[in-house]
């Protein structure tokens, strides 16, 4: 298949930018940033290397063009399954199981990406491992306010402070193993939000 078919099938489906996103992003899954090579990108989308810099003019643009596109997705996602069930335990299993598990959430890749190459990702997305814990701290932020305002913590937490920690537990239990808490397992991780996470929250703050 020539380039000038290629871009002609491309405007009857998805366009050519598009799918060679798809392919970056098939690279970045089973390679990582480092080891995925334009050449390969523009093999899996099925063009030259030619066409492909017609839309991209190089590896960090491509490459940082998936990540967006799979950072979005990520918390389309976590908003999508997390606004499915009610309470902060259980928002707090689900989050935790949508980090773990990127073949269910596609975009839980980023959170890998970013701390296994955090140079790499930085060079990229022009965003590093510094802005990762205040990212998913904002997404928590509503949550936390829904459960003061449900009266499932304590009327007095700090929503902002609050949801930077448990961005932090969410990001330690989706990507650090330990021996009392079984991380793939719903009831285990819930349990473990009930007793300790949300039970702390229902507590006073400290002056």
């Amino acid at each position: 298949m020539t380039d000038t078919q290629t871009a002609g099938g491309a405007t009857r489906g998805r366009s050519v930018r598009d799918r060679l996103i798809d392919a970056a992003e098939q690279c970045l899954t089973a390679k990582g940033i480092r080891a995925t090579t334009v050449s390969e990108v523009a093999e899996v989308a099925g063009v030259s290397r030619g066409w492909l810099y017609r839309h991209f003019p190089d590896k960090a643009e491509l490459l940082g063009a998936a990540i967006v596109r799979l950072n979005e997705a990520f918390w389309t996602e976590s908003q999508v399954r997390l606004d499915a069930v009610d309470g902060l335990d259980e928002r707090i299993a689900v989050g935790v199981a949508l980090a773990r598990r990127e073949s269910e959430a596609p975009g839980a890749l980023v959170l890998k990406l970013r701390q296994q190459e955090p140079e790499a990702f930085t060079a990229c997305a022009g965003l590093g491992v510094r802005g990762l814990i205040p990212e998913i701290a904002a997404f928590w932020k509503p949550y936390l306010q829904a459960a003061v305002d449900s009266g499932e913590i304590h009327p007095a937490t700090d929503c902002a402070e609050a949801a930077e920690w448990i961005a932090r537990i969410v990001v330690s239990l989706a990507t650090v193993p330990g021996e009392q808490c079984d991380l793939d397992d719903h009831a285990s991780v819930l349990r473990h939000a009930r007793r300790y996470i949300v039970a702390g929250l229902r507590a006073e703050p400290a002056p």
